[in-house]
């Protein structure tokens, strides 16, 4: 995973060399002037030795050491310069990739399947895509503003000792090169494993915070502030432990990289004192070894560093890489074009279809319901009526047969301009916390303030707008939970309106609401069904028994099909056992 989460930041970094190539060569010039700095200061040293003796020598010096002084001046500058070019690339460099990266993560999570929105918690979908965005911005920082200069000084370093004194140059560079390896091995066997299991149980930190938060309605009405607060200090230990772990794991790494830090730092100055004893060094050798050795030091320890900031980064990403990696449950073929439905014809050929554990629901399941047509999908849990409504917007693919809208397959056409065209009133709502003008207009976004008024008024949703200190610039809160049942429901009748699509599925849209309130959708529903083809999931039976045709499904089989007069008329049939066990309930209720 290490070197996808690489490979797919550096397939970043290629769709803008140009300011990759900034960064690199700012930061290169800034970090070259710094390894010439040390071996200018040792020049220095000597000129001001040299000072000591004699008039003309001193003068000799001294204009040497003014100098020495300019070039240190002129370095300065230059490094300056490099920086803040490699400041400015990497600022633009950073915020291009993190927008693409969070646009295209988003994009993927929209097309994810409807399963693999039921199996994750939201709270932790968006932690693992914010904590990929912000892991970006570490390793672009780490990678080209911190490593690529150290990389510069070790190299720099080495060859400029290796120029003078081959031996100590050699010493340098084997000794940066084992440093390396050890500091990467550490880092990659010993503290990112256990990283990447506190990553894990931070995840499930956003995620336990997140499920308790959006449901906080229900804990309030259980009193279960104290229970969800013990389940969150039970994931919050877990967490704690892991992170501990890591944390320990990385001191551990720290602190024998420091111990080999000072065997270098040891070694080298020994052998610059040893030349010096020996007369192949002047004091300034010396002062100029002093300072690159600490220079250097400074760069291994921080590459120590960066090496475990790079690991922490890319276990951060993990997660979000492989969103990118996951292919969608569903999936527009090559090539699919718009569908258009004028008509609203559905036709189910031979369709097979079983979920995703593999269990088996529809075996050559055939059916034709003409255009305008009113059907009611009724029958017990489990029979396959919710499934039969997700293959016709292509939320699941068939495993056989064809599905067709108006004479078109639907497997060969985009997704969303299919989707765009059937309007769908769920039994349970959702709105967005946006306007009440935003949430009607959601299935046509460039409707008229007009049309959307109109929407609302066929969908009996106009009175109790205007009553609203903001009307329709009202807020809804999450999900809609400032508005009552009815009102959900009826706004949600209102985007139906609005969207104008053929075909339009019901799913129960008044089985929890007072009288009031369902005497005011039924009213507005059957408005809506004007002039459509209508896919009713009915639960009360009581509310179908005006639709054209009803189908009662039972273990992914149609098993009756007929208007209700003549299914109530079959002795034995399943339609006749529900509709009176319901009555029977309704009866004993009254």
């Amino acid at each position: 995973m290490f070197r996808a989460a690489l490979g797919f930041l550096f397939r970043r970094w290629r769709r803008h060399p140009w300011l990759v190539a900034l960064v690199a060569a700012g930061m290169g010039v800034a970090t070259l002037t710094e390894v010439l700095t040390p071996a200018v200061a040792g020049r220095l040293v000597d000129d001001v030795g040299t000072g000591i003796g004699a008039p003309d020598a001193r003068a000799a010096a001294g204009r040497d050491a003014l100098w020495m002084l300019g070039a240190l001046s002129g370095l300065g500058i230059v490094s300056l310069l490099g920086r803040r070019a490699g400041y400015l690339g990497i600022t633009h460099l950073t915020l291009r990739i993190m927008t693409g990266v969070a646009r295209g993560a988003f994009a993927r999570v929209q097309r994810f399947s409807s399963d693999w929105h039921a199996n994750s918690f939201a709270g932790s979908t968006v932690r693992r895509m914010t904590r990929g965005m912000w892991a970006i911005d570490t390793l672009d920082d780490t990678l080209l503003l911190l490593l690529l200069p150290e990389l510069v000084v070790l190299g720099g370093a080495t060859l400029m000792l290796f120029l003078r004194w081959p031996a100590m140059g050699l010493l340098l560079g084997a000794s940066a090169l084992v440093f390396g390896i050890v500091s990467a091995l550490l880092t990659l066997n010993y503290v990112a494993p256990s990283a990447r299991l506190s990553n894990q149980w931070d995840t499930r930190v956003g995620a336990t915070l997140a499920d308790a938060v959006s449901c906080n309605a229900v804990v309030k009405a259980f009193g279960a502030e104290r229970r969800e607060e013990a389940r969150l200090d039970r994931v919050l230990n877990r967490w704690a432990g892991r992170t501990s772990r890591t944390w320990v794991r990385g001191t551990d790494s720290a602190n024998l990289q420091a111990l080999m830090l000072l065997v270098l730092r040891v070694g080298l100055v020994g052998a610059v004192l040893w030349l010096w004893s020996h007369g192949r060094a002047s004091p300034g050798d010396v002062a100029y070894v002093l300072t690159l050795v600490f220079l250097v030091q400074g760069y291994l320890r921080d590459l120590g560093q960066q090496v475990s900031t790079i690991q922490r980064s890319v276990n951060e990403m993990e997660e979000m890489v492989a969103m990118f990696a996951q292919s969608p449950d569903v999936p527009d073929r090559p090539g699919a074009g718009a569908i258009r439905i004028t008509h609203g014809a559905v036709t189910l050929e031979d369709v097979e279809f079983r979920y995703r554990d593999g269990r088996p629901l529809f075996r050559n399941l055939s059916l034709s319901i003409p255009p305008g047509g009113r059907v009611a999908l009724v029958g017990p849990s489990g029979s396959g009526k919710t499934s039969f409504t997700k293959l016709l917007q292509r939320l699941y693919d068939v495993d056989g047969g064809r599905v067709l809208i108006d004479g078109q397959d639907i497997a060969l056409v985009q997704q969303e301009s299919l989707r765009a065209q059937i309007a769908i009133v769920p039994q349970e709502p959702i709105l967005f916390h946006r306007s009440l003008a935003e949430n009607i207009a959601y299935g046509r976004p460039d409707a008229t303030l007009a049309q959307i008024r109109e929407a609302a008024r066929l969908a009996n949703a106009q009175d109790f707008i205007e009553r609203l200190p903001k009307g329709y610039s009202t807020l809804v809160g999450e999900r809609g939970v400032k508005l009552s049942g009815g009102e959900r429901q009826r706004i949600a009748i209102a985007r139906a309106f609005l969207a104008d699509a053929r075909l339009l599925i019901l799913d129960e849209a008044t089985s929890s609401l007072d009288s009031e309130s369902e005497g005011l959708v039924q009213d507005a529903i059957a408005r809506l069904m004007e002039n459509r083809t209508v896919i009713v999931i009915a639960h009360r039976l009581s509310t179908v028994v005006s639709l054209d045709r009803i189908l009662v499904f039972q273990s992914g089989r149609i098993v009756e099909d007929g208007p209700h007069a003549a299914l109530l008329r079959r002795p034995d049939g399943l339609y006749r056992r529900l509709f009176e066990h319901q009555a029977l309930g309704l009866a004993a209720a009254e």
